[in-house]
């Protein structure tokens, strides 16, 4: 697939595709005849992973160091999977604010409608 397939597939841009591949978080493309760049299904896939870790967090010196034991291959599972977990439980801490907060934020929009209510029940006890 060509660069703008790859985009529009795994929502990153041209730019930012071009730009991973600079800074070496992603392999090089293959190259077509014409030597326009000519990604495979593993691009995809890499790409949508990487979206996820920005999603969660990940500053990218820390994804170029996963993609550098990733092109190792064997052996660096271990380490790999030490990375994924560290930014799990980071995700994990950040959900469990973000649900406190939505709790904090359902409970004070209750007490307006609450407090809407009440108002209304005065407004009717005064007629």
């Amino acid at each position: 697939m060509k660069i703008a397939d790859l985009a529009r597939r795994s929502g990153l841009t041209p730019h930012t595709i071009r730009y991973y591949e600079r800074i070496g978080l992603m392999p090089p493309a293959e190259r077509d005849g014409a030597g326009h760049r000519d990604y495979g299904t593993d691009a995809l896939r890499w790409t949508i992973f990487i979206g996820h870790m920005k999603a969660a967090g990940m500053p990218i010196r820390e994804m170029l160091r996963y993609a550098k034991l990733r092109s190792r291959g064997d052996g660096t599972e271990a380490e790999r999977a030490a990375i994924l977990r560290a930014r799990r439980d980071l995700v994990a801490q950040q959900i469990a604010t973000l649900t406190a907060t939505l709790s904090v934020l359902d409970d004070k929009i209750a007490s307006y409608a609450n407090d809407r209510a009440d108002h209304d029940d005065t407004e009717r006890d005064k007629a």
